[in-house]
């Protein structure tokens, strides 16, 4: 077994200042507050302002971490970014945001994971400290959902947000804090359930994609439902039991912020208690790759979490792909 672990020393986030309510969509579509609460439990989301990317997202929320950190940008030797809204399909938004913070050192890449985008970059830059490759590498789950989600379309318009969450990852030899183990899964069969049909090779961008409105989010909302608490609940058993452990151990269950039914769901079957969950899904929407490290963020900034807790991150998204992350809480 190694002596050194990685573990998350430093936390920070990011989200636009623009507000839009249930009430504001109301005005665009035919959707209610009542409507959206009722189905979703999410009550506003972040838009970003005119010409604010997922970049600027991303650099805003690595300079809150590393500004909670002591950290300085030039001693970052790894960025990850897992997004499924870049800036631009090259160079990476890793390469864009290295060059916005500074970090001279570091070299970085993008990631598609979709919303189990940060679980995936999370486990990969833990390898990076783990061996001994790097001593400060990066992850930032950033989207900018809104740039891809049809505004015509009250079934998803409704669902998504903007925002960015960042975490520093630092190697520790303390067993009492880290990462313990991590689960990732993907099934393919999945795909058509949720995607976005244009904008990749198979169907680059024409006058009659855009007509079709396939560079937009295409979901099956009931499938995905049925699927994702399936899989969180699987996902989550499955790394306790593999650790010994049982829900009632946790101090902390961050599920991916998709639907506050999904989340409720899948916590009844875990039978864990309210004070067990992460949820701040009323105020930001889904941020897809952002939910985990933003409910992270707020949890240790308002005490919910302190040092050497057991938590669990787990999420679900398109691919189909899912995961779990176990760790003790090292700050």
């Amino acid at each position: 077994m190694q002596n050194t672990r990685a573990y998350i020393s430093a936390i920070g986030m990011y989200v636009p200042e623009k507000r839009v309510t249930n009430d504001d969509l109301a005005e665009l579509v035919n959707t209610s507050d009542e409507w959206i609460r009722e189905r979703t439990g999410i009550g506003e989301r972040r838009v970003v302002a005119d010409g604010e990317c997922n970049s600027d997202l991303s650099a805003k929320a690595i300079e809150n971490c590393l500004a909670n950190s002591g950290v300085s940008a030039e001693e970052i030797d790894l960025i990850i970014i897992p997004t499924v809204t870049p800036d631009m399909a090259f160079p990476s938004t890793a390469c864009l945001v290295q060059e916005k913070l500074g970090a001279k050192k570091a070299w970085g890449f993008d990631l598609s994971g979709a919303c189990s985008g940060f679980l995936f970059a999370l486990a990969t830059g833990a390898q990076f400290v783990q061996t001994g490759t790097h001593k400060k590498v990066v992850v930032v789950g950033t989207d900018v959902m809104t740039s891809i989600i049809d505004p015509q379309d009250r079934a998803t318009c409704v669902l998504f947000g903007d925002g960015a969450g960042a975490v520093l990852l630092e190697p520790t030899e303390d067993e009492g804090i880290g990462f313990l183990d991590f689960l990732l899964r993907a099934d393919g069969s999945g795909g058509k359930y949720l995607h976005m049909p244009a904008g990749g090779s198979k169907n680059p961008a024409s006058h009659e994609t855009v007509d079709k409105r396939m560079h937009y989010v295409h979901q099956d909302g009931r499938t995905v439902f049925k699927f994702a608490v399936k899989y969180l609940t699987e996902v989550t058993l499955e790394i306790l039991r593999r650790n010994g452990r049982v829900p009632e151990d946790l101090s902390l269950f961050v599920p991916h912020q998709a639907n506050l039914r999904i989340i409720k769901s899948t916590a009844a079957r875990l039978k864990l208690r309210e004070d067990q969950i992460a949820v701040n899904i009323e105020r930001y929407a889904n941020t897809t790759a952002a939910t985990i490290p933003i409910s992270l963020f707020e949890s240790y900034s308002n005490g919910r979490l302190k040092k050497g807790d057991l938590v669990v991150l787990a999420s679900f998204g398109a691919g189909f792909t899912w995961g779990s992350v176990l760790l003790r809480w090292g700050i």
